[in-house]
């Protein structure tokens, strides 16, 4: 079906700047949105930004304004910009894929990536 290909993440201090991308291949014709959950140890998924097939975006709130989410059809990339990162955006970052399944929906994951945000 689809698979995803993350790349980015790292260690950053507070202020700086980081890439993630997300390449997708496979079947992707009925892709519906791509985004990036997050996670940090001892605390719940979210949604961090999203972006469908119709160029709607949406963003968590306490990343508006700092984060940036785009797509790149012709390379079936989507790239997060995130500006201004604060420690509390340290947390594993995984890419995502919704599309249609059978009345419901079918999510493809990346393999995840480590942001830190230190000094």
């Amino acid at each position: 079906q689809v698979q995803l290909v993350e790349s980015g993440g790292g260690l950053v201090q507070p202020g700086g700047s980081l890439r993630l991308s997300c390449a997708a291949s496979g079947s992707i014709f009925r892709l519906y949105a791509m985004g990036w959950y997050r996670q940090a140890p001892g605390k719940q998924r979210e949604l961090v930004a999203q972006i469908t097939s119709g160029d709607s975006t949406n963003y968590a709130d306490s990343v508006k304004g700092r984060f940036a989410i785009s797509r790149d059809n012709a390379k079936n990339t989507v790239t997060l910009q995130m500006n201004s990162l604060k420690p509390e955006d340290t947390a594993v970052y995984n890419c995502y894929a919704r599309m249609p399944s059978g009345g419901s929906w079918l999510n493809y994951w990346g393999q995840g990536t480590q942001v830190t945000v230190s000094s």
